[in-house]
């Protein structure tokens, strides 16, 4: 049975907490998707500590780990555990360093460990399969071949390509001025099909896209000529690649792994692929390695006479 809320205990954790976001997000310029899961994780410790009567301020080390017992017998998965404690390490250092608290509850609170996830990488005859899925006799099939045929040609996160400015596009050049995590900037080439398709998008499909008076700058519009939604388009990935047959489980990062995955297996440079996946540190990037190599032994094993 849920015990009743501190509505009072709830009001101060949550105000602690949306001074926590609007502090880190001018300090660092994390992004919407990563303030979000702060918020989310915050506000329902906060839920928790207000059953108890208490404030997300006043919980000690032991009710952390209490914390973190229920959550997990309620099913939380590893990966969204260590989220979890990041988002209270950052939150509760913070507090210390303001003078809010006098300790840090979250210390020595170790993380789960994470098994290495090798995301589902689409053969480069699956992508073609799936650049060639939109219907380009239609508005948004043009639409939608833009943003596969850059996603691939880029590597952008889908959070990148839904926010991106026209201004933001070189055509000319083939180079994309992209803002990504932490709103880093960096230059990102694409290739000549990838120009040609956005050409075509922005000389017909967007004219039409675009409602009368509405001086959107985006550059991809949604049905309704406002900028799109991850879960849009996340639901437009997954429509053209049940169309075409592809079932791997596929994520909003599909391309981005492909991208890079591919790029490697075609002899790039890792540090190069690091560069333009905005990565700041080499061992995010590496994990793709991992991914081209199982897929080189599964070639071997296929193709060779003693694989």
């Amino acid at each position: 049975m849920t015990k009743p809320i501190n509505q009072s205990q709830l009001a101060c954790s949550h105000q602690a907490v949306e001074l926590f976001i609007d502090k880190v997000w001018m300090e660092f310029g994390l992004s919407e998707n990563t303030l979000s899961a702060y918020r989310n994780d915050l506000f329902n410790l906060s839920t928790w500590c207000a059953e108890r009567d208490l404030s997300i301020l006043q919980v000690a080390h032991d009710d952390l780990l209490i914390y973190f017992a229920h959550r997990v017998q309620g099913g939380m998965k590893t990966r969204s555990g260590a989220r979890l404690l990041s988002s209270m390490r950052r939150f509760y250092k913070h507090q210390c360093r303001y003078g809010q608290i006098s300790f840090d509850p979250s210390e020595k609170i170790e993380f789960p460990k994470l098994g290495r996830h090798l995301p589902d990488v689409l053969t480069e005859e699956e992508v073609e399969k799936l650049l060639l899925a939109p219907d380009c006799e239609k508005v948004q099939g043009i639409r939608d071949r833009a943003m596969l045929e850059l996603l691939y040609a880029s590597g952008l996160r889908v959070s990148e390509l839904i926010n991106l400015s026209i201004t933001q596009v070189n055509l000319r050049a083939g180079i994309l001025k992209v803002f990504g995590k932490g709103s880093k900037e960096r230059l990102v080439p694409f290739g000549d099909q990838a120009g040609e398709y956005i050409e075509k998008y922005l000389s017909h499909a967007r004219l039409s896209l675009l409602k009368p008076d509405n001086d959107c700058n985006v550059l991809f519009l949604s049905n309704r000529g406002q900028g799109m939604t991850r879960q849009t388009f996340w639901h437009i990935i997954k429509r053209h690649a049940a169309n075409v047959g592809i079932s791997k489980h596929l994520s909003p990062h599909t391309l981005r792994h492909a991208f890079a995955t591919h790029l490697l297996n075609h002899g790039a440079d890792l540090r190069v692929v690091q560069l333009l996946l905005g990565h700041s540190d080499l061992s995010t990037t590496q994990v793709y390695t991992h991914i081209a190599q199982a897929r080189l032994r599964e070639i071997h094993q296929k193709h060779h006479p003693r694989g």
